[in-house]
């Protein structure tokens, strides 16, 4: 893989291109928008089979007929954040003083102006009906399958999924789990919990959106495109947002807006992006 150049990382940052949005240089002025319905969505999984288990809360925003994400700790959204959101303008919560909110709103603003559809660059998965740990596993093959290794290498997993780390090592791919939780794996693996710090052990990085949404997705991107390192995002939140860093040190994303995989036992579809966004 071929690293892009410094000066093409400061061409684009996350940052940049949430002020592109606002100056209405991506789309219509997010000032003619509004959100239409804001809203969480709290889970508690524990898959059977599986000895470990988590939870998750996501705060959704609806622009149109796009739904943006951001993944945030459980609890950390008061009820009045979400009631405030719920017909607000799309520029002021380009500017909301908390992040998540900010990193659902760009979501939904570029969901809205660049849904996944082949035209826009995203080739679609389909993942098949099943229980949470099928369909879970069949996710899992999807977003390993963007890493191109040879086995033996060595990837950062930030965003501990158990399901990712299982395909991991049918590749016979070596890994490093961070998590802000910490903990351990399914296999008792220690998991870390400072992602940087252990970046330069790897060979490749494979990263969760949540990443936009706590503040340490830059400085990851920032490793990749200087050390000429693949790094792969799977994406909840965020899902149209980390397309446009293709080429700016993100290699691949497998992206996954509302709802998710596992809100329903039916099909559902992931959608892939190798290429720019168009």
């Amino acid at each position: 893989m071929t690293a892009v150049s410094s000066t093409s990382a400061e061409a684009m940052t996350y940052e940049r291109l949430s002020a592109r949005a606002l100056d209405g240089q991506l789309g219509p002025d997010p000032a003619g928008l509004r959100v239409a319905v804001a809203f969480t969505t709290r889970q508690a999984v524990r898959h059977d089979g599986r000895s470990t288990g988590y939870r998750n809360e996501v705060l959704g925003l609806r622009v149109g007929a796009a739904v943006g994400s951001c993944a945030v700790e459980p609890g950390a959204l008061d009820d009045d954040v979400v009631e405030d959101c719920a017909g607000a303008g799309v520029d002021r919560l380009l500017r909301h003083p908390l992040t998540p909110v900010r990193v659902a709103a760009l979501d939904a603003y570029l969901m809205h102006v660049t849904p996944h559809t082949p035209a826009h660059g995203a080739v679609p998965v389909p993942v098949p009906a099943g229980t949470s740990l099928e369909k879970s596993r069949s996710r899992a093959r999807a977003v390993v399958g963007l890493l191109d290794l040879p086995p033996g290498a060595t990837v950062l997993a930030v965003g501990v999924v158990n399901s990712l780390l299982e395909a991991l090592r049918a590749r016979r791919l070596g890994y490093i789990p961070c998590d802000f939780k910490g903990g351990v794996t399914e296999w008792d693996e220690d998991v870390v919990t400072d992602a940087l710090s252990e970046a330069h052990r790897c060979d490749a990085l494979l990263v969760s959106g949540m990443t936009l949404g706590n503040g340490t997705f830059e400085p990851l991107r920032r490793h990749a495109l200087e050390h000429g390192k693949q790094l792969v995002m799977f994406a909840q939140t965020g899902s149209s947002v980390l397309p446009r860093f293709l080429g700016h040190g993100v290699s691949a994303v497998c992206a996954e807006p509302y709802p998710f995989f596992w809100l329903d036992g039916g099909p559902s579809t992931l959608h892939v992006y190798r290429g720019g966004v168009r």
